[in-house]
């Protein structure tokens, strides 16, 4: 008890000292490169702009990430712009979580992604201070991590071959719908594997009645949900669907923060939640508990990111019904050693904070 005790006065004389030291913010622009090129309904694209950033205090480091949503508007300039203006000292007391993104709101609202940089490199630098990832802090089990799907988008013969040969450790198929081929897509899937698939149209189908007739076909094809398959906007469409859809119908663009969930309730079976989306791991938290508690299932997505975002998101996945956590399985020029998926499965590690470690280059 004397050891316990002692361990909980150094860490909290640990947590005092840092609050009242100076904090360095570092922040600098980092383009993803893509293995192959991503197809969705709406564009097509070999690369990714980001932004790197880290915050130091007492010469401890944590690290964070922004990945622009380009449907949200965001981009690398607009990210930098915003994060000169923060001031470092405001950040502190890592710990105060509330405080900060309050900080962080008055000075523009928005900006999702620039401030889950901060975000997750607040969340990376406390776990490191505590000695402990954020699962734990969260109190979940690792092991009730699900598994990942693998997404393939379309593309040539050659390019697909390639694709497919890359998803074989994983247990689940992601595919991209509401573009030209796309039922050829699923059928060519079908045609060399029989592992379930998860449909994501990104808003790509134009009416409920299109989407139902879609769904009815994939509905006999080992698909397991279908994802925002109307535009966002269009809830009394989703509302119509979710009641006739053979399939749950999950939402991702028309979801992006905790205050959105309650509305969304009738409308679908679940939602996407990704830190880019909501600002962080301090709003992606609440977000899962809220949804669990209107009886909505929860997914954890990503964007393409290094380990660095991934493997944030990935500490909220025991709380997840599904996750598409593979945006650093995507590009070339992953910064960070994080998160393992082994035989498909998320595998979270002891690493303290969000449990990535920087790669030397």
């Amino acid at each position: 008890m004397k050891k316990i005790t002692s361990i909980i006065l150094a860490a909290i004389v640990s947590i005092t000292s840092l609050a009242q030291s100076d904090a360095k913010l570092k922040f600098y622009p980092y383009e993803l490169q893509l293995k192959h090129s991503f197809n969705l309904a709406s564009l097509s694209r070999t690369s990714t702009p980001g932004v790197q950033l880290e915050i130091t205090i007492d010469s401890i480091t944590g690290y964070g990430e922004a990945s622009m949503p380009p449907y949200l508007g965001e981009s690398v300039e607009s990210v930098m712009n915003f994060l000169s203006k923060i001031d470092p000292q405001r950040l502190a007391d890592p710990f105060a979580f509330d405080d900060i993104h309050n900080y962080m709101d008055s000075i523009a609202p928005g900006n999702y992604a620039a401030k889950a940089a901060i975000d997750i490199a607040l969340h990376d630098l406390t776990g490191k201070i505590m000695g402990q990832p954020w699962y734990r802090i969260y109190g979940l089990n690792a092991e009730n991590a699900p598994h990942t799907s693998f997404t393939i988008s379309n593309d040539t013969p050659d390019e697909l071959e390639r694709k497919l040969e890359e998803s074989q450790p994983y247990s689940i198929i992601k595919v991209k719908m509401g573009v030209p081929g796309d039922r050829e897509l699923i059928e060519w899937i079908r045609s060399h594997t029989d592992r379930p698939i998860c449909v994501d149209v990104n808003q790509g189908w134009k009416t409920p009645e299109e989407a139902l007739e879609n769904i009815i076909w994939l509905s006999n094809k080992n698909v397991i949900f279908i994802e925002q398959p109307l535009n966002k906007n269009d809830v009394e469409g989703h509302k119509w669907l979710k009641k006739h859809s053979p399939l749950p119908i999950i939402a991702d663009e028309a979801v992006q923060t905790s205050a959105d969930i309650p509305l969304l309730s009738e409308a679908y079976d679940g939602i996407n939640i990704k830190l880019m989306k909501c600002g962080g791991l301090h709003d992606a938290f609440r977000m899962a508990l809220l949804a669990k508690g209107l009886g909505l299932k929860v997914m954890i997505g990503c964007m393409t990111e290094t380990s660095c975002a991934i493997s944030a998101a990935a500490q909220l996945a025991p709380l997840a019904d599904w996750v598409d956590l593979d945006g650093n399985l995507l590009i070339a020029n992953d910064k960070f050693q994080g998160i393992q998926i082994k035989n498909g499965k998320v595998t979270l590690s002891n690493l303290p904070g969000i449990g990535v470690i920087p790669l030397k280059h």
